[in-house]
């Protein structure tokens, strides 16, 4: 038994390293993983990435395809046969159909690859045929994507971080009453923790409601076939002054560890640590909208993302051995359209601010990383209004009702810092100046001209930063 295990063992090492091999020499392939926090657009995106690829018409800041290298893109099956297929086409179908609509929210990993045929250029084009390099998208909720950071922590830790948290959040006053009252050092009683879950859960779907970032354990809201079970059953405490075994507190840390090694553990092995490339989306517009708070809370929860990964160099060899670190990662502020396009070096310069710590680590240590402001699905059009004699930048699109309105958001500081001081000092409100953002639908009757895909913000110039080194 043992030296068949072995065997088996040494035979699937031997075939991941052909396969590595081969990739790495002959079709080489790029793992990007797509993630996104709270209301951040990730099927938008997906989809918007996927149809302008396809249709390159609006690329001309992808240098492969403005200097004619791309022969073709097309679609082919998943190479992971054991992962959901994204439902591009259907997505699709939701933006550019007779009734367009934002499509729903994917709800756990999926992937899709497309392929692309590549015209040599200089002295090599005369002495190989096109070559073939594959792009599999892997999507995966960024709920899943923070609870890597649960790794490193104990229950304890845990429970003193979230309690302390949630009690600046109008959300947990139900949860944190409930939790604060029960004394952990008694006896477990499976009722009673079944209750204590369902409040904490009831509290993290409130959150992410309200737009807060932290949502985690990620899968409390998308639980899928672990509904119900032991490594979803469970809440953070205070610490009692004794935790005999038996205790409520002893069980809860029980599930807590479970959690960690058979549900992170397993998401890190299997999808997370295969990737290559990452973007990392994130609703910078939304949290301002919110508050300082909101902001601050974001701005923590990106610094925390970007430090699970592991960040450096690929090469075959690195990832023959089993070696990988991702190479690029990319931060990008969505909804970019909510805004004229004056404002979009705003957005993006407070995007950066909000990652320099974290970033010049991940850069120390090879990793390469950007920050941008984008649409994956332009949803608006820009207009410019006089009011009271002063002309306003505007954009302009379509509401929920079916309304077609003109709105300014307000003016973002040129100094992030505005922004950035009073939120890491915990204040209550802008003080000098209020956000406003409306929720626009996708347009109605949109016609393409052949060769073009969706409009859209950025594709281009992200999917340059991302991959334009392997095309």
């Amino acid at each position: 038994m043992v030296l068949s295990s072995i065997t088996d063992s040494l035979s699937r090492g031997i075939e991941g390293a052909t396969a590595s091999l081969s990739e790495a020499l002959f079709e080489p392939v790029i793992r990007l993983g797509v993630t996104g926090l709270s209301r951040a657009g990730k099927t938008v995106f997906i989809t918007g990435l996927v149809a302008n690829l396809l249709d390159r018409g609006r690329m001309p800041q992808l240098a492969a395809q403005s200097a004619g290298r791309i022969d073709s893109v097309w679609l082919q099956p998943q190479p992971d046969v054991t992962l959901p297929r994204f439902d591009y086409e259907g997505h699709l179908a939701a933006l550019t159909g007779d009734s367009p609509r934002w499509p729903d929210s994917t709800r756990a990993v999926s992937e899709l690859r497309l392929s692309f045929r590549i015209r040599p250029d200089g002295w090599l084009s005369g002495l190989t045929g096109p070559r073939t390099v594959h792009l599999d998208i892997v999507d995966y909720p960024g709920e899943w994507l923070m609870d890597l950071g649960l790794l490193d922590k104990s229950y304890a830790d845990w429970s003193d971080e979230v309690l302390t948290r949630l009690s600046k959040r109008p959300e947990a006053a139900e949860f944190l009453a409930t939790a604060r009252a029960e004394d952990g050092s008694l006896p477990h009683d499976e009722p009673r923790a079944q209750a204590l879950a369902a409040l904490f859960t009831a509290y993290l779907a409130g959150a992410r409601t309200a737009g807060w970032a932290d949502c985690t354990p990620g899968r409390f809201l998308l639980p899928g076939d672990l509904a119900g079970s032991p490594v979803l059953t469970f809440a953070p405490l205070p610490r009692p002054a004794s935790t005999p075994r038996g205790s409520l507190w002893h069980e809860m840390e029980r599930r807590f560890e479970g959690y960690k090694s058979k549900v992170v553990r397993p998401f890190f092995r299997d999808h997370f640590a295969r990737v290559d490339r990452q973007i990392v989306l994130a609703d910078v517009l939304g949290a301002i909208h919110q508050g300082p708070q909101a902001l601050e809370d974001l701005r923590r929860v990106m610094a925390d993302v970007l430090a699970t990964f592991r960040p450096g160099r690929n090469s075959w060899l690195t990832a023959l051995l089993g070696g990988k670190r991702v190479e690029r990662i990319l931060f990008a502020a969505t909804k970019a359209d909510h805004l004229h396009h004056s404002q979009h070096p705003a957005l993006t310069a407070i995007m950066q601010a909000m990652l320099r710590e974290a970033r010049d680590r991940a850069e120390f240590a090879g990793a390469l990383t950007g920050a941008m402001s984008l649409a994956g699905f332009r949803a608006t059009v820009e207009e410019t209004v006089m009011r009271d004699g002063t002309p306003l930048d505007c954009v302009r699109g379509r509401l929920p009702d079916g309304r077609v309105v003109a709105l300014y958001p307000g003016r973002l500081p040129d100094d992030p810092a505005r922004l950035l001081s009073p939120a890491r000092q915990g204040a209550d409100r802008w003080l000098d100046a209020e956000f406003g953002l409306m929720s626009f639908e996708p347009p109605l009757k949109m016609t393409l001209r052949p060769g073009d895909g969706p409009p859209h913000i950025r594709l281009d110039r992200a999917m340059e930063f991302l991959i334009g080194d392997r095309l």
